[in-house]
């Protein structure tokens, strides 16, 4: 991951929670959380989280968009459904 500034295991993160948070909430900081070695957890922002969704919703917004533009009007029974899928 480009955006993790920083890396620690999860020893260390117990250790250096309250500073792991701070640097969090007020830097901004992404802080990666190891395990065995390997990145298991991001320690992140509230404001990034919300851009996140954000960013999630306009992307379900405009497939749905899509989808409705691309809609022609044919629809099928659940009966036909069936019968399609498992044949």
């Amino acid at each position: 991951m480009d955006t993790v500034t920083t890396e620690l295991s999860t020893r260390e993160l117990r250790s250096q929670l309250s500073d792991v948070l701070g640097r969090a909430m007020y830097a901004g900081e992404r802080i990666g959380v190891t395990r065995n070695g390997k990145l298991a957890a991001v320690v992140v922002s509230v404001a990034d989280v919300e851009a996140l969704e954000e960013f999630e919703m306009a992307q379900d917004i405009a497939a749905y968009r899509q989808a409705k533009k691309d809609d022609d009007g044919t629809r099928v029974t659940l009966d036909e459904l069936r019968a399609d899928v498992t044949s």
